[in-house]
């Protein structure tokens, strides 16, 4: 049971990686996308409807992890927690931002928001990169399962290279979502900075594979070009689904070197927290899992109802003129 629960937590940490990725990734490039009001509009439209839905699976991912490993739950989230603060304060300001953007008829105010936006989708980004990085990577934990050393104990140069990752694959990423649902040269133009930014802003994340598992970065490094192939050939919706597969090898290849662990000490190999010592009970796992059976399905099917309503691509034709 515990290793059941361990791979679905890796499967809630993918949804959420795939999904809030590209919604992270446009928003880290609405000033480079948008040129003005009217197309930041166009952008911030395409994941309007989806954005605040991609989060459930953040929540209920750490909300999994507390009911069913409450000892790597406890580790982790006070290890992190600066990352994790700074990560909460970008989620509420990006939330914010969409809503408070289009209040008043401003320039200014409307720029100000835009700020927000953009620095809450880095923010995040790179919080959550930090915090799976450490997850996989480790940290200075003693035998009773306590960080040793300062509160910046999670910030090492594998760890930034994990923040990196995530943040260089959710601008290509959100680049590629972009092309998928927009049209006229908004599209254009995201498909230009997708082929233009992927040789550089995926090296992070192909670095922290390599880091964790050697050869098998190489599956991901085929799969990601793959990816820059079809939509060079404009198959935008072929190259998102490789984008896709490209984070779900990942994530594969990171939980699945990190397993039987869930937390690697990095100062004893013999004090890291493992499924086996941070497992809740085997009835507090049977009723979770009762839990899950019935509610996994309902959410699976209203967000796959929510991107299918809105499917369609939009552009700056669609905004309304003031």
């Amino acid at each position: 049971m515990e290793t059941l629960w361990f791979v679905l937590i890796a499967l809630l940490w993918l949804g959420y990686l795939f999904l809030e990725g590209f919604d992270f990734g446009v928003g880290m490039l609405l000033p480079v996308l948008g040129r003005d009001n009217a197309e930041r509009r166009v952008m911030i439209n395409t994941i309007g409807p989806v954005w605040d839905g991609n989060e459930v699976w953040l929540i209920v991912a750490i909300g999994a992890t507390f009911a069913a490993f409450p000892g790597w739950y406890a580790a982790l989230l006070s290890a992190a927690y600066l990352p994790l603060t700074l990560f909460l304060i970008a989620l509420i300001g990006r939330g914010v931002a969409f809503d408070y953007r289009g209040k008043v008829e401003s320039a200014r105010w409307r720029k100000a928001w835009d700020t927000v936006i953009i620095v809450g989708s880095w923010t995040a980004t790179l919080c959550v990169g930090l915090l799976i990085s450490t997850t996989v990577l480790g940290l200075p934990i003693d035998a009773n399962g306590d960080r040793v050393g300062s509160p910046f104990a999670a910030f090492r140069l594998d760890t930034i290279v994990g923040a990196l990752a995530f943040a260089g694959y959710a601008l290509v990423h959100g680049a590629v979502f972009t092309a998928l649902k927009t049209e006229g040269e908004i599209r254009e133009r995201a498909r230009r900075v997708a082929l233009t930014l992927a040789p550089v802003a995926l090296l992070p994340l192909i670095a922290l594979l390599a880091i964790v598992a050697g050869l098998w970065a190489g599956v991901v490094v085929l799969v990601l070009a793959a990816a820059m192939w079809r939509l060079l050939l404009n198959r935008d919706g072929q190259s998102f689904a490789l984008m896709g597969l490209a984070i779900a090898a990942s994530v594969a290849i990171l939980f699945g070197s990190l397993y039987p662990n869930v937390l690697p000490s990095t100062l004893n190999d013999a004090w890291s927290l493992t499924v086996a010592n941070t497992a809740s009970s085997p009835y507090t796992l049977q009723v979770i899992t009762w839990v899950a059976g019935f509610g996994t399905p309902a959410v699976l099917v209203y967000q796959g109802w929510t991107y299918w309503v809105f499917r369609k691509r939009i552009g700056v034709r669609h905004i309304p003129v003031h």
